[in-house]
């Protein structure tokens, strides 16, 4: 089945959705969800779990979900655009906040390169939910409930040749995701970021395009970057974060009761792929390792990495507006 099918069978439910949902109380409600990756991923395995807890919750009707995985309705761009659509093709999925920048200018701050020193401080600032004023902006603006914070793996630079130190990442060609921070601070690292679609990194690399990428643990082992970027250079330079998102013009569409289930679920299911990719991350590594797929390799200059970005940071915040939330992070301490 190509994705237009897939399409055109998912919006089909919007006639559904549509219709008083007294209605439907006996033929049930079926939600669309996307993901880029298989059922081993910890991004499909958060949203399996969202499913369940949504279930476990809301027990008036029957409750469909029908996630579609693999990629077969585009990138999360995409599901991002037609959860904002909010005709019915993808309900729920979960989505880089880089890909919501269209909506929000602060919205790529949250995942933001050398934004955190670490785990520790990490969960404490998505415990004190100080993206708030973003995902309000957000849905606002975009119609999309951010209502779950997934994410927790540690990003570092996957490369076909070795590096360890400052002078190594000079002139690397690396892909960078789209939000305009994340070339920013590899230039002023040194580097020669490129904007490319996710699912060319691998074709990219070997055809000499380019010569790295960035990525965490999960990512690096389900797209196989290992097979033509072996290295992994431990720059530590981000910790994910990845929203579960919902539309919410097809939230508004559902009775109450599965509305606040779907808010309940989405943020249990959050806290859930955050310690699943958290704890993984550094077991996928070595398992990489011990395979012979892949090389860590020791980056000794990660402190002046730090301090040749942190400038492109500050300013940063102060562009997009959200300065004060940059100042409340540094100010934690873990």
């Amino acid at each position: 089945m190509n994705r237009r099918q897939l399409l055109a069978g998912a919006a089909a439910g919007v006639s559904i959705l549509s219709r008083p949902w007294a209605a439907r109380a006996q033929q049930g409600i079926t939600l669309n969800g996307a993901v880029q990756f298989n059922d081993d991923h910890v991004f499909t395995r958060a949203l399996v779990r969202f499913e369940e807890l949504v279930k476990q919750y809301y027990t008036a009707q029957p409750v469909n979900f029908v996630l579609h995985k693999n990629s077969s309705l585009g990138l999360e761009k995409q599901y991002f655009e037609y959860m904002s659509a909010g005709r019915g093709a993808v309900d729920y999925g979960i989505v880089s906040p880089a890909h919501m920048s269209t909506f929000s200018r602060a919205a790529p701050f949250v995942d933001a390169p050398f934004l955190f020193t670490g785990l520790p401080q990490w969960n404490l600032v998505l415990d004190q939910d100080l993206f708030a004023p973003v995902a309000q902006e957000i849905e606002r603006r975009a119609r999309v409930a951010l209502i779950g914070y997934a994410g927790g793996g540690v990003r570092n630079i996957f490369a076909n040749k070795r590096i360890t130190d400052m002078a190594g990442l000079r002139g690397l060609k690396v892909r960078v995701q789209g939000a305009p921070i994340w070339s920013r601070t590899f230039q002023a690292a040194g580097m020669s970021p490129s904007v490319i679609a996710y699912n060319e990194v691998y074709n990219g690399i070997q055809n000499n395009v380019i010569e790295a990428g960035e990525n965490e643990a999960a990512g690096v082992e389900a797209m196989r970057f290992y097979e033509v970027a072996p290295n992994l250079i431990m720059t530590q330079h981000a910790i994910t974060i990845r929203p579960i998102c919902f539309s919410t013009q097809s939230l508004a569409r559902l009775p109450a009761p599965l509305q606040e289930a779907i808010k309940r679920a989405g943020k249990e299911a959050g806290a859930f792929g955050r310690h699943a990719e958290s704890t993984e991350d550094g077991q996928k590594i070595a398992e990489l390792e011990r395979a012979g797929r892949l090389r860590q390799v020791e980056f000794t200059q990660r402190a002046e990495l730090k301090r040749a970005v942190d400038p492109v940071m500050v300013a940063y915040a102060r562009e997009v507006d959200a300065e004060g939330i940059f100042n409340r992070i540094n100010a934690i301490t873990a």
